[in-house]
């Protein structure tokens, strides 16, 4: 078994700048990552994605490599992930049997749940990928929408009168990790489909980071976890 992690870090991140050196817990928020995916033990390498010079010096200056540059063109606001894992992939000099894309914005990233998805893939060799989800905290069935007139409807009026308790669960990604097949990376199989398996996450080590919001939460639901001896070290 062969396996490398995939951090993708691009420099111009929008909604909160420079994302990826920002400090969090004291030190750039993609080391974190890099610490992880080292410790995980799971990795030969650990490979960092980045257009940006400084994102580079951070990166190789806490153990991983960044063998390459990723074009202008893959680090724009509108390419997607599975882009980006792709051109890595066959940019190194090797082909690994595992690709991971682990995110660098995960600073509540739990060693034993990346093991947990590379355990499931290889125990499933006819799935392409296994990634983190978490269960969201009320049924999306009784959502809410709110008007052009300002006043609140279902968004499914369907359910309704129906008991919450007696709909399915529903799970979304929880935006830390993908492991998959390097093959099916390279086929562009979808990863939001049946191809996948879940990683399932406990939600209160769930944060994504998309806006200044999110990154306060992440403060405050690391504080917490880190106090109450609930993170690995």
């Amino acid at each position: 078994m062969s396996a490398v992690a995939i951090i993708p870090a691009r420099g111009g991140s929008q909604r909160i700048a420079r994302k990826n050196l920002k400090l969090f817990n004291g030190e750039p928020m993609i080391v974190g990552s890099i610490r992880k995916a080292l410790a995980s033990g799971l990795f030969e390498r650990v490979v960092v994605s980045t257009d940006d010079d400084e994102i580079a010096d951070v990166a190789r200056a806490y153990g991983a490599e960044v063998p390459f540059m990723r074009p202008a063109d893959l680090a724009d606001a509108y390419t997607g992930t599975a882009a980006v894992i792709q051109h890595a992939i066959r940019a190194l000099d090797q082909r690994y049997e595992f690709t991971c894309c682990l995110y660098a914005t995960a600073p509540l990233l739990q060693v034993r749940f990346l093991r947990q998805g590379l355990q499931a893939l290889q125990a499933a060799p006819e799935k392409s990928y296994a990634f983190s989800v978490c269960g969201f905290g009320f049924p999306i069935q009784r959502a809410l929408l709110i008007n052009d007139d300002g006043s609140l409807d279902s968004m499914h009026p369907e359910y309704r009168t129906v008991r919450s308790q007696d709909l399915p669960a529903a799970y979304q990604d929880a935006g830390q990790f993908y492991w998959g097949r390097s093959e099916a990376w390279l086929r562009g199989d979808v990863i939001f489909s049946s191809q996948s398996l879940p990683v399932i996450l406990p939600r209160h080590l769930v944060q994504d980071i998309d806006n200044e919001e999110d990154w306060v939460r992440a403060e405050y639901l690391y504080a917490a976890l880190k106090a109450g001896g609930a993170l690995e070290p």
